[in-house]
């Protein structure tokens, strides 16, 4: 099927300099989301030809979606919903129905839309409406003997048609030839002075097309973002879904109300989250493990049985089974923990790999480095990975322990079972097995006196 999406509005009450339909939901710009859902349909309703309406920002938008399954037409000036879609002409194919989307709708489900498309079975166009209790400032759906028979604005509405509480959610399913025929034949002789896509139900029903409607399967799915305001609602809403569909799973969710998913969270049997915790890109968590409290997770795997504490940030990278990370643990991209690894408070991983059972427990940072296995790192330790133009690697194998306040400057080797005492500066590799030491001898002074404040 041909879909359009109208994504030309400027978004003045948006406040900002980015095209509206490109704030995000979720993480995702809301053109993003309308996209995806539209590539998701079934194959009885398969996208096969997308074209996104565009005007304000309009470079912006075009390089923010652009991808081989999708049109660009512009609409300049704007004249209308109507005029918007007439501008897609071109890229329609008459052999299959035009669905028409919006940008700033960014909810709505693919189950509704197939719902809609099979309304519009045999030519026939089809609207997706809903009731609501305050229609107010949205079209009215008028009827007559049950049949829809065309839809009014709110600008344009009567007192008795102001009292309808059927609207327009302006999302429909319309025969392409037809569709086309009836866009030329629309006039702006209204409130507005613009030319309505809503008017083309009247021209179906002169035409003898019968007018079908479909329903989502909540009233969420029609809500558009027209502010800021409004966007932090919808914004709400699509993380208390995420978070009822994670708590159907099975997931222990501790506040379902503090959890934000910005990307795909995949969690296995008797994962606990704890509150204020944020998911990006993503991420996948192994049966058992807990989050604990405002985690910041990115691109990640975290493996069964593992306790990320709280205040920790993980991205781009792997925790093993049974990991015990935080709290305030910083694995940046390229961290690969294996099993049993633990890593503490105020320590930081970066494109290292820590094999099974090793530990750094507190205050260190591991950069560039491949650690062995049951390796204990003390406090304070650092792995000096950059002379400030190039990177080079640590080498510690297992069974080593690494000595609190030491400085690894790399490229450097510990040997397996080595020992390097605290405060130890290693520029050299350090033998298999054996104690090295670098620190200054201790001394004493006798007879130094601590300076004394100079009165002035």
């Amino acid at each position: 099927m041909n879909v359009v999406i109208l994504a030309a509005g400027m978004g003045k009450r948006m406040q900002s300099n980015l095209p509206k339909v490109l704030h995000p939901i979720a993480g995702k710009a809301m053109l993003k989301h309308v996209i995806d859902t539209a590539r998701s349909l079934s194959n009885d309703g398969a996208a096969s030809k997308i074209c996104v309406i565009y005007g304000h920002g309009g470079e912006q938008v075009r390089e923010a979606v652009a991808a081989d399954d999708i049109a660009f037409a512009k609409q300049e000036p704007q004249l209308g919903t109507g005029h918007a879609v007439a501008q897609a002409i071109p890229h329609l194919d008459d052999a299959v129905p035009t669905l028409i989307l919006y940008g700033d709708v960014p909810l709505t489900r693919a189950s509704s839309l197939q719902r809609l498309v099979q309304a519009a079975a045999n030519n026939q166009l089809a609207i997706l409406t809903a009731q609501m209790a305050d229609p107010t400032g949205l079209g009215r759906i008028i009827r007559e003997n049950g049949k829809i028979r065309r839809i009014v604005e709110q600008k344009d509405a009567n007192e008795a048609e102001r009292a309808v509480t059927e609207i327009n959610t302006g999302i429909m399913v319309a025969p392409t030839a037809s569709l086309k025929k009836w866009l030329s034949g629309l006039s702006n002789n209204n409130a507005q002075g613009e030319y309505y896509l809503t008017d083309i139900v009247a021209a179906a029903v002169a035409d003898g097309v019968e007018v079908t409607s479909a329903q989502p399967d909540a009233i969420w799915e029609t809500l558009g973002v027209n502010s800021k305001v409004q966007l932090a609602e919808l914004e709400r809403l699509h993380q208390k879904n995420i978070a009822l569909s994670l708590l159907e799973q099975g997931v222990t969710l501790l506040d379902p109300a503090r959890i934000d998913v910005r990307g795909t969270l995949q969690c296995g049997r008797d994962v606990s989250i704890d509150v204020g915790c944020v998911f990006e890109g993503s991420v996948v968590i192994e049966d058992g493990a807990k989050i604990g409290a405002h985690c910041v997770i990115k691109n990640a795997r975290i493996g069964a049985g593992s306790d990320i504490k709280a205040f920790c940030h993980i991205e781009d990278a792997v925790v093993g089974a049974k990991g015990q990370i935080g709290p305030y643990a910083r694995l940046r991209p390229g961290a690969e923990l294996g099993e049993d690894v633990h890593i503490g408070n105020f320590v930081e991983i970066k494109n290292s790999q820590i094999a099974a059972h090793s530990k750094a427990n507190h205050l260190a940072y591991i950069g560039d480095a491949t650690v062995g296995s049951r390796v204990n790192i003390g406090a304070g330790t650092i792995t000096c990975n950059y002379d400030g133009v190039n990177k080079f690697r640590t080498i510690i194998e297992d069974d080593a322990f690494i000595g609190s306040d030491s400085q690894l400057i790399a490229p450097v080797r510990v040997g397996k079972g080595a020992t390097l005492g605290a405060g130890t500066t290693l520029s050299k590799d350090a033998p298999e097995g054996k104690l090295t030491v670098s620190r200054a001898k201790q001394l004493t002074i006798d007879g130094w006196q601590r300076p004394v404040k100079i009165k002035k």
